[in-house]
């Protein structure tokens, strides 16, 4: 894989933050594996979330690992990481050289269908920095991508994250901008969803 051919990819925003998105980052044989892996080796749980003061399941199933010692929160929820397995260090040291951060933690979320979803949200939690560093790997069937700018709700952008895709979030990103993965009729395939990030004791 000729990894630091990609380092001069396109912003994907027009300011105040900075997303690189890499294609075909995995190659065909690799989404295959990994994609068996995540499915059959993974904790995958349903955690129940509070949304607008009511508790609901999540649309997902998710799952933390990385380091035992630090735990990570969101949303109400309290998780503890599992121990990092063989594969996910593979994909981990693998994406650390073109992010240029050793990651501590990694959330997965299993989008099983097109009704599987994630909400507006930022990745701004106090434990993750001030301008935190999120990689996101996509395996599986391709879903719609969405940004839109936090103090103006009508300004977005949107992505198809591909199979063997890496998005890359840095600097002020997670400021200024929201993100989600909406629902969608037409999707049938599942997708499991890699986010990589530091997490600070």
């Amino acid at each position: 894989m000729e990894l630091f051919n990609h380092l001069n990819q396109e912003n994907l925003l027009p300011f105040s933050g900075e997303v690189n998105y890499f294609p075909n980052f995995f190659n065909k044989a690799q989404c295959e594996l990994y994609f068996k892996k995540l499915t059959r080796e993974i904790d995958w749980r349903q955690e129940p979330i509070w949304l607008f003061g009511k508790q609901i399941m999540q649309p997902r199933l998710t799952a933390l690992y990385g380091n035992p010692d630090i735990p990570y929160g969101y949303s109400g929820i309290e998780m503890n990481a599992n121990p990092w397995t063989d594969f996910l260090l593979d994909i981990k040291e693998t994406i650390e050289q073109i992010a240029q951060i050793d990651f501590t933690h990694v959330l997965l979320n299993n989008y099983r269908h097109g009704k599987d979803s994630m909400g507006w949200h930022r990745d701004n939690e106090k434990v993750l920095g001030t301008n935190p560093t999120i990689a996101s790997v996509s395996f599986g069937t391709p879903r719609k991508f969405q940004f839109r700018l936090y103090k103006d709700k009508t300004l977005k952008k949107e992505i198809i994250l591909e199979n063997g895709s890496l998005l890359l979030m840095k600097g002020e990103t997670q400021h200024h901008w929201e993100h989600q993965l909406p629902k969608s009729n037409l999707v049938k395939g599942g997708r499991i969803n890699l986010t990589f990030r530091k997490i600070y004791p």
